[in-house]
């Protein structure tokens, strides 16, 4: 039976993309939590931009470097797979975001052992065990709300994929791969941002406390969103190259015919 199931070629292509899929969308939440300088990163002075009142540069969570190929998982196995395939594995993968959040919750509360807290503090770290908390544990807040706007984002970019195939056919895979995606990217940008950073800490901590205030909200994520389009835009000749190798790999009259399949469900 397995041995029947790996020769199938569609079968191995969905096993394939949705792993990819699954791995780069759990990466990118764990190493969310680091803030980088896009700038500095690349040599180049801060930008400076002037944003409702403030001045920001590109300083982002490293998650944003996977996102985009999450995205672009998304539109490919929505080609193939459709409606069903995207949201099958977009819940699963929020499960399991889900459960691999509750392992860190629950291994930081184990009793380190004594050499290890101190394991490292000729490296610089005096305390591994505060060190390791501070790495993995995520506040609650911030994963629901990345949670929440990963699937909204995801059943909107499903939506606005065959919205767009449905007027352009099987021509222009790059305006329902990186239309899609632009959209969906605004939806994911924004969401977070107001649940984690400006809805939550209102309810939460009413008397106003370490409360992002409205334009600061809106600033980082049109930072946010300026970095996702320019990175959706530069990705799309890989949004092609991908579909050519399936294509490939597939056989034309296979691809074909599961992406016309799809279409009608």
């Amino acid at each position: 039976m397995i041995h029947n199931i790996l020769k199938d070629k569609p079968t191995k292509l969905f096993i394939l993309l949705g792993s990819f899929f699954v791995a780069n969308a759990l990466i990118a939440e764990v190493i969310g939590v680091k803030i980088f300088s896009l700038e500095g990163t690349l040599g180049l002075p801060p930008a400076n931009l002037k944003i409702l009142g403030g001045v920001f540069s590109f300083n982002m969570t490293a998650g944003v470097l996977l996102w985009p190929v999450v995205f672009i998982m998304t539109d490919t196995i929505n080609e193939y797979y459709g409606t069903k395939g995207v949201r099958f594995l977009s819940y699963m993968t929020a499960a399991l975001i889900l459960f691999a959040f509750l392992s860190f919750f629950l291994a930081i509360y184990l009793s380190p052992a004594d050499f290890f807290v101190n394991s490292k503090m000729k490296s610089g770290v005096p305390d591994m065990d505060k060190a390791y908390q501070q790495i993995l544990g995520q506040s609650s807040l911030i994963i629901a709300a990345s949670l929440t706007a990963f699937i909204l984002s995801q059943l909107v970019d499903v939506f606005a994929f065959h919205k767009i195939k449905k007027v352009t056919g099987e021509k222009k895979i790059w305006l329902r791969a990186t239309g899609s995606t632009l959209i969906s990217q605004l939806f994911d940008s924004f969401v977070v941002l107001f649940l984690a950073f400006y809805i939550g800490p209102r309810l939460y901590n009413p008397d106003g406390n370490t409360v992002w205030s409205m334009s600061l909200v809106l600033s980082v994520c049109v930072i946010n969103y300026i970095y996702k389009f320019v990175i959706a835009i530069v990705l799309t000749p890989v949004i092609y190259w991908l579909h050519n190798w399936i294509e490939r790999y597939l056989g034309h009259e296979l691809a074909a015919e599961m992406k016309t399949s799809v279409m009608h469900k």
